[in-house]
This record gives C-alpha cells, sequence and structure tokens, in this order.
C-alpha cells in the first residue's frame, strides 16, 4: 500500500509538472511578448505586397528586426496552421504576442491610409502622387487614365479623366489596385455631385465635368486668394454666354505643358492646341488641374457682374483689376507689363 501510495504520488507530481511545463510552452510560444522595435519607436508598419508567400513575409519581419524570438513564431504559425499571410499595411506595436501578431496578419486587420491630393496638373502626377500611398504603381494608374474604352464606364475618357478625382483626403486600404482607386474615387465623385449642386450647374447651363473644367482655369488664375475666385467664375462665364474667347494664361502654359513659365507673350499664344483659349472658343477639353471644392463651389455660386476682363494687379499682391470695357483692361495691363519689366520678370 505504500509503494502503491508513493507511486500515485510521483505520478501526480509528474502530471502536474508536465502540465506546468507545457502551459509555459504555450505561453512562450503564443502568448508571450515576441515583439520589439528598434530605438524605442511606438509602433511601425509593415507592407505585405499582394501575392506574398509566408517566406516572403517572414523576410519582411526579420528585414524590420521586429521578432525577438523567430522560432517560437515558426511553432505559433504552424500550431495555428498559418501558412499565406493576407496584403496590406499593418501596425506593429511592441509587446504584441505571436498569437495576435498571426491573427492580424492572417486575417487582414490592416491599418488604412490617409490619401491626400489637390492642384494636380497632370494624369502623370496624379498617378505618381497616388503610387505613394497605394500599392497600385504609377504605370498601372495611368494605363486606366489613358484608356478611353475603361473610362467610358464612368462616363469619361483620356482627355478629360481627371475631372473625376475631386480632391480631398481619403481613406484607403494600401493593397487597393489602380482599378479599385478609380472606381472609389467615381464614387466619390457620385457623392460630391449631389442634387443641390447639380441643380446649380443645370442653371448655369453646364454639366458636372464643365463645371471642373472651368473651376480649374479660376484656381489657376488665383492660386492664393479663393474669396476672389467667385468673381472670376463670373467674368469667365459671361464670356462664354458672350461667345468671346476664354483667354486664359494659365490654359497656354498647359498647352505648353511648361509649368516654368512666369510670363506669357504673345508666341505663346500661335501653339495649335484645344487648350489654347486665345484661339479656340469655349471650354478646353479637360481640366488645367484638379481643383479643389472651394473653386467647385466658386463657379456654382459664381459672382453675377458685367466684367470682362481681368489682369493682376501691379502691386503684384496677387489679387486682380476687374474691367469692363477693353480701353480699361488695357490700362490696368499696361501697369501690370510695366512692374514685371521693373522685376526683369521674363
Amino acid at each position: 500500500m505504500i509503494r502503491n501510495k508513493k507511486l500515485y504520488i510521483h505520478i501526480f507530481l509528474a502530471f502536474i509538472f508536465i502540465t506546468v511545463a507545457l502551459f509555459i510552452a504555450l505561453y512562450v510560444i503564443f502568448f508571450k511578448p515576441n515583439v520589439h522595435l528598434p530605438s524605442q519607436k511606438k509602433y511601425i508598419y509593415i507592407y505585405i505586397p499582394t501575392g506574398s508567400s509566408f517566406d516572403q513575409m517572414m523576410d519582411t519581419l526579420v528585414a524590420n528586426d521586429i521578432l525577438i524570438n523567430k522560432q517560437t513564431f515558426l511553432l505559433a504559425a504552424r500550431a495555428k496552421r498559418f501558412q499565406r499571410p493576407r496584403p496590406g499595411r499593418y501596425k506593429i506595436m511592441p509587446g504584441f504576442d505571436n498569437n495576435h501578431l498571426i491573427n492580424i496578419l492572417r486575417a487582414g486587420l490592416q491599418s488604412p491610409v490617409m490619401l491626400t491630393f489637390n492642384n494636380i496638373r497632370t494624369k502623370e502626377q496624379l498617378a505618381g502622387r497616388i503610387s505613394h500611398y497605394l500599392e497600385a504603381d504609377s504605370l498601372s494608374i495611368l494605363q486606366l487614365l489613358n484608356d478611353d474604352n475603361y473610362l467610358k464606364q464612368f462616363g469619361f475618357n483620356s482627355q478629360d479623366a481627371l475631372a473625376m478625382f475631386i480632391p480631398n483626403t481619403y481613406q484607403f486600404f494600401w493593397n487597393t489596385d489602380a482599378d479599385g482607386f478609380i472606381r472609389r474615387m467615381y464614387r466619390e465623385y457620385r457623392k460630391f455631385w449631389t442634387s443641390d449642386r447639380l441643380q446649380k450647374a443645370q442653371d448655369i447651363g453646364l454639366t458636372p465635368k464643365q463645371v471642373i473644367i472651368l473651376a480649374s482655369i479660376v484656381q489657376a488664375e488665383q492660386m492664393k486668394y479663393p474669396d476672389e475666385r467667385p468673381r472670376i467664375a463670373g467674368l469667365y462665364i459671361n464670356r462664354l454666354r458672350r461667345g468671346i474667347p476664354l483667354q486664359s494664361d494659365p490654359t497656354l502654359i498647359y498647352a505648353w505643358k511648361d509649368f516654368s513659365i512666369r510670363r506669357v507673350y504673345n508666341y505663346h499664344k500661335n501653339i495649335d492646341s484645344p487648350y489654347n483659349t486665345y484661339k479656340y472658343k469655349g471650354l478646353p477639353p479637360g481640366p488645367i488641374l484638379t481643383p479643389d471644392i472651394t473653386s467647385i463651389d466658386a463657379v456654382l455660386n459664381y459672382e453675377h457682374h458685367d466684367y470682362l476682363y481681368m489682369v493682376a494687379r501691379a502691386d503684384l499682391s496677387g489679387y486682380h483689376h476687374f474691367s469692363r470695357t477693353l480701353s480699361e483692361h488695357n490700362y490696368y495691363a499696361r501697369q501690370y507689363q510695366r512692374a514685371l519689366n521693373r522685376l526683369g520678370i521674363r
């Protein structure tokens, strides 16, 4: 009896030992903090590209020096049958255990990016800017922006495609591709054009795209002081309604694709381009930049007046003189030209 009793005690103690050892092992493998960050950082982001394998994900974790113990992570991954990560941008914080890290990578619990753009002049510039925020590369975005067959499903073409993009700050998942980005922007475009804005555009006699094209010219004319934009919009609407060419210098600069031009000369006006609003009446075929919301609303709520001409003030403050007659306009234009000459602006 005594021998049996001792045997039971030994078996019980062995069971306790094995159980404790098992719990310790499970804790170490799954729940012991296994993430540290260099240089006392509070967090870092890692990026898992679309199509990444488990080994490629491990290369990313190792390259960022995240794991305290690589082997316990591999054991946890094997036990949880974690074989392929979801693509995305993940916020990694010190103190994460293997279980938590595996769960976010397997479930795709990524951190979104805040994408901001404004005052974009060309499709190439837009594609380049977006590729800094998203996995989509600039070439894939640009190819779609130049594809008329693709764009026609949204009611746009390769010339007016920039009118689809309303400058703002948007939340995206990093692994959004080029098609996903454009479709999201089209949904934002549709949301922007509320019934109130659509009615105002109709009252002016312009389509939403034409409003944005005009807004782009208005903003290019007045980059510094948004309070002047409704007056400029009213001037161009007066010209459109009277069949007078817009004669906007920023459209010439766009036609030349030389945004370093500081002063427009007569030879600039000879370029044969649909964006030459000295040569061709009406609006150009597309926006000359992506106008912000204040510029679009400046067109929709334009100032009613009789002005047909404008020129920058000679004090170079950024404001303009507005005129009803050509003779008055020429008087202010000569003042402005003399100011440029004094400053040696060529």
